[in-house]
């Protein structure tokens, strides 16, 4: 069938892997939510976020109901939620988020990844000057006046409002607040009628370090690695674009 066929079939298969390990990532997501707040989205800022969050990507709706049902059996495990820290080759920061029910496991792997990839895994707070914990909320600009919604939301905590490209090269809002203002943020955009694509505490470098492309490939290894471990819900680095 020929190279093209081979190269789109390549592409579709590693579409596949990444939609189950996001699905898996929000599976897990849904169910420390319900043990932390109940069932109930209305009530349940948390479980609210996740169920949002799952649909931008479009996990489906009887997986996102039977991740819900799934939480409120007392048979379900509970996650411990675990950060590992550490630099990857070329002075490369790297944080690991992770939910577990095995901590032996989990710091075992990741442990062994950075080791396996020329890196070393740090004690925890090692990175606190390299990464801040900001509130951020993605959302389809459409028409809206950016300038003056930053007006309109400074009473919310924002801190920066931009705009990037996302995977599909689309347009999409950024809003980045402090950490603690995640839920008065959250209530402003819903009370505005703004619809998110997601709404994560994400990490984000304070500084970052330059290297070359082959340099960046290295750092990649590892990053790559983490991002396809079960325990792992989120991977941040410190690697200058």
């Amino acid at each position: 069938m020929g190279r093209a066929f081979e190269f789109r079939k390549e592409r579709k298969f590693k579409r596949w892997a990444k939609m189950a390990v996001q699905f898996t990532r929000l599976g897990k997501e849904i169910v420390m939510a319900v043990k932390a707040g109940g069932g109930d989205p209305t009530t349940n800022s948390r479980l609210r976020t996740a169920v949002q969050n799952a649909k931008a990507v479009n996990m489906p709706k009887d997986r996102v109901e039977a991740a819900i049902k799934r939480a409120t059996s007392r048979d379900e495990k509970d996650y411990d939620e675990l950060v590992y820290e550490g630099y990857a080759q070329h002075g490369v920061a790297i944080l690991v988020e992770t939910a577990t029910d095995n901590t032996n496991r989990t710091v075992a792997n990741v442990r062994s990844y950075f080791t396996k990839y020329g890196g070393t895994l740090g004690k925890t707070g090692s990175l606190d000057f390299v990464f801040a914990r900001k509130s951020v909320f993605r959302f389809d600009p459409g028409e809206r006046d950016l300038e003056e919604l930053e007006f309109e939301l400074i009473d919310a905590g924002l801190e920066d409002l931009f705009v990037e490209a996302d995977e599909e090269g689309n347009d999409v809002a950024v809003i980045h607040t402090a950490f603690e203002d995640f839920g008065k943020m959250q209530k402003t955009l819903e009370e505005m009628g703004i619809e998110t694509k997601s709404a994560k505490l994400e990490r984000i470098p304070l500084s970052t370090t330059n290297v070359t492309e082959e340099q960046a490939a290295d750092v990649l290894k590892i990053v790559d690695r983490l991002e396809e471990d079960d325990d792992v819900q989120a991977v941040y680095h410190n690697m200058a674009e």
